[in-house]
């Protein structure tokens, strides 16, 4: 008979428990077994230590705990002639249905651990030894998906272990342990393909289990791999995360992380290394493995520099979570948590200025959450952190600053204003439209092709069953063939689908506006266009031209699509009266509480108010992420721009939460100038901004300013002082040289690639592009 089973808390250890931010003390404070200290704190980390069980606080999150684990131990199968431990997870060679299965026995373990509770130890331990002698043991190779036998299922084994620890046998766990070290025996590679190097969120999650399996196996050695794949020490820091990269997986100097090759990813595969990172840290601080690599802060930056862009009030957008839109699981809110939680947990463990930041930066989104759904789906140790941080008035929640950022290395924009938060998702040769695969992300699409998210007052917009209601064929921003799409990515693998184009990026102007172009080949090649947002102080210029289709199906801009969730009212008036179908040439639109839609060139527009039907099974039928087939029913205002079967251009203003008054003024008086809308250039120049903005395709000149090569360019004027702001965004051009008819007395201040040739009547600059991968180079003169 097992040991009764129960929580070992860290007070035996020496360790005040509860006291999450002393686990990371520089100082060496440890028990004779350091073992046993790291086993006992990794108990707490997932339980949240010795709380009041009475506190209401928890009350929520103890209950569903507890309910959850006794629901798996009600239904699971304990009879000798079994085949599986549930009904609905069947085993079988090519499912994952094996590591589910240990994901459901942790919630056993960890309700277990949290109540100091035996009542399961039995059936855990029964459970435990029937998967390893059915289903994951030293013997088996691996069918399926990677994942579940090299991160899915190890992982939740081992946290089981540990929270179970004194429920096994000795024999047991060195059975449990033989299984690990046969499918992870070197964090660093893929096991299934040993001549892969494991990067970015992968490397973390190996390095987390085999840190883990050092702790149950009590390894010396296994620790100290765990700690040395963080750095990479075995190629000498090739794939650290703690080393920006230049091409591939990881984080690059201008914030962007990419994971899979070519894919944006930070909302998920981000997710998971910063959180393992910072598991890792609270895990190993002060003990012989604590993690010292004098990089650090290339990780600890990130939380500012790539994942504080992308979270809007506490979401995180979806422009950067890949497949994972497809989740009913998930969504942006929830995404958004696992930052917040991540931060948290971090900033209890690092040192100052870093702990103090990010305490006021994970405030500032719980606290402008208006769903108010952070606490209510927190686990015991979040809320813990979170229920300490509120409470603590000497922190000030860090307000979301206005900022236009311009992710050269991911092909994505983020225009952020008071208010509101515009976001762009492109695609490349270097950077994918989507992925797809194991049967998730079925309608991806569009996802990469110019899609534009309006995050304003309404912040379940992309939360509330938008991607299996949405139509997948018209998202915002996107210029789309009208032939009909199949839904794909059902089969065993994942993929991202490539796009074309090299023309694709922008110039950001001193962090406030910025240009942003992309030259849009669809996925069959049969349509083009040259599409272009200028993002200015309250509005986005959005303009479409050498829009080209082969296919024979009509062309079509998608201005807006916007999900008014059930039963959704909002009034939509074109012109200043209700609208009612298709207007040629319509001046202007307004979507009440979104936006105000100007026209200054007119076109066909296409108005709708339509009542989708879709479920999250249509979207996603993963082994362990498949949606439900509950019908959902979402209203959507829907402008589209009808460009026919030949050619087309576009243009609009959007004002984001303008009134319908003042999209009319606009209408009136734009505030701007459309210099040119050609497949060649595209330019405005707005008055209000004292801003000129251009997007050359190609060597061409535009009023006074001309480009002898592919260029985004801003010129601004701020009293006597003129800054020029370039890039190259098809990283085609080793030298651009830009003249500017515009006298110059004197240089003020300018970046180390840029080169005045000529001042005086006319400012002449050489710009060297070459190998700075879109980045902006900016200039400043009197």
């Amino acid at each position: 008979m097992p040991p009764s089973f129960r929580r070992r808390l860290l007070l035996q250890a020496g360790v005040a428990a509860g006291a999450i931010s002393a686990i990371s003390l520089p100082t060496r404070a440890f028990a004779d077994d350091e073992y046993d200290v790291l086993r006992a704190r990794w108990t707490e980390l997932n339980t949240g230590g010795a709380i009041d069980t009475t506190d209401p606080a928890y009350a929520d999150a103890l209950g569903k705990l507890t309910a959850q684990a006794q629901q798996y131990t009600s239904t699971m199968i304990t009879t000798a002639d079994r085949t599986a431990l549930w009904p609905d997870l069947p085993l079988s060679p090519t499912s994952g249905n094996f590591s589910i299965s240990y994901t459901r026995l942790k919630t056993i373990a960890l309700a277990g651990a949290t109540t100091q509770s035996a009542d399961w130890a039995d059936e855990l331990s029964g459970a435990l030894d029937f998967l390893n002698a059915n289903a994951y043991n030293e013997t088996l190779k691996e069918t399926g998906n990677w994942w579940f036998w090299e991160i899915g299922a190890p992982r939740a084994l081992l946290d089981t272990c540990i929270l179970a620890y004194d429920a096994l046998e000795a024999a047991q766990l060195t059975a449990y342990l033989k299984a690990v070290d046969h499918f992870v025996p070197d964090p660093n590679r893929r096991t299934n393909s040993p001549t892969l190097r494991e990067t970015g969120a992968n490397r973390v999650d190996k390095a987390l289990i085999t840190a883990l399996r050092g702790i149950v196996g009590k390894s010396a050695d296994k620790l100290a791999a765990a700690r040395d794949a963080l750095s990479d020490v075995a190629e000498s820091g090739k794939n650290s995360v703690f080393t920006y990269v230049t091409s591939g997986d990881g984080f690059y100097r201008d914030g962007s992380f990419i994971q899979h090759g070519n894919l944006a990813y930070i909302g998920t595969y981000g997710n998971v290394a910063l959180g393992g990172v910072a598991n890792l840290t609270a895990l190993l601080g002060g003990s012989t493995w604590e993690i010292a690599d004098p990089n650090r802060a290339v990780l600890l930056d990130a939380v500012e520099a790539s994942f504080a862009p992308f979270m809007t009030d506490g979401l995180m957008m979806d422009c950067v979570s890949g497949r994972a839109i497809s989740r009913e699981a998930a969504g942006d809110h929830r995404n958004g948590h696992a930052t917040t939680s991540t931060v948290l947990l971090l900033a209890s463990g690092v040192a100052e200025p870093y702990a103090s930041r990010f305490k006021a930066v994970a405030k500032g989104w719980i606290t402008r959450d208006r769903l108010n759904d952070y606490l209510p789906g927190a686990s015991i140790p979040e809320i813990s952190r979170a229920k300490a941080l509120l409470a603590n008035t000497a922190v000030k929640a860090a307000p979301a600053i206005p900022r236009h950022f311009q992710f050269y290395n991911q092909d994505r924009v983020v225009h952020r204003r008071p208010g509101w938060t515009f976001a762009i998702a492109m695609s490349s040769k270097r950077m994918a439209r989507y992925e797809w695969g194991n049967g998730e992300n079925l309608r991806g699409w569009y996802v990469g092709d110019g899609m534009t998210y309006l995050y304003t007052d309404d912040q379940s917009q992309y939360y509330d069953a938008y991607w299996p209601t949405v139509d997948a064929q018209r998202l915002p921003g996107t210029t789309v063939s009208t032939q009909p799409r199949q839904p794909g990515g059902t089969g065993a693998g994942t993929g991202t689908v490539a796009a074309y184009a090299d023309w694709v990026g922008g110039a950001s102007y001193k962090d406030l506006a910025g240009a942003v172009g992309m030259h849009l080949i669809n996925y069959d090649k049969t349509l083009q266009a040259r599409k272009s947002w200028f993002c200015l102080r309250d509005s986005v210029v959005a303009l479409g031209a050498g829009i080209t289709g082969t296919d024979g199906y009509p062309v079509e801009t998608i201005v807006e699509n916007r999900n008014l969730h059930e039963d959704g009212a909002a009034a939509l008036l074109v012109n200043g009266r209700a609208a009612t179908g298709t207007y040629d040439d319509p001046r202007w639109v307004h979507l009440d509480g979104v936006a105000g839609y100007v026209f200054p060139t007119g076109g066909r527009l296409r108005t709708e108010r339509e009542d989708r039907t879709g479920s999250w099974s249509e979207i996603n039928i993963g082994n362990d992420t498949a949606g439900s087939t509950t019908p959902h029913t979402r209203r959507y205002a829907k402008l589209v721009l009808e460009h026919g079967t030949t050619t087309g251009e576009y243009a609009y203003i959007l004002l984001p939460k303008a009134s319908s008054r003042q999209t009319a003024e606009r209408a009136h008086d734009p505030g701007l100038s459309i210099l040119a809308n050609t497949a060649n250039v595209q330019a405005i120049r707005s008055h209000t901004d004292g801003l000129t903005l251009i997007n050359f395709w190609v060597a061409g000149q535009v009023a006074e300013v001309t480009s002898d090569g592919p260029a985004s360019v801003v010129i601004g004027k701020d009293g006597r002082t003129t800054t020029v702001a370039v890039s190259d965004p098809s990283r085609t051009v080793q030298t651009l040289r830009l003249t500017i008819k515009k006298p110059i007395r004197s240089v003020v201040t300018m970046d180390d690639s840029v080169t005045v040739v000529e001042t005086g009547r006319q400012l002449v600059l050489d710009i060297a592009v070459g190998g700075t991968n879109g980045k902006t180079h900016t200039a400043s003169f009197h």
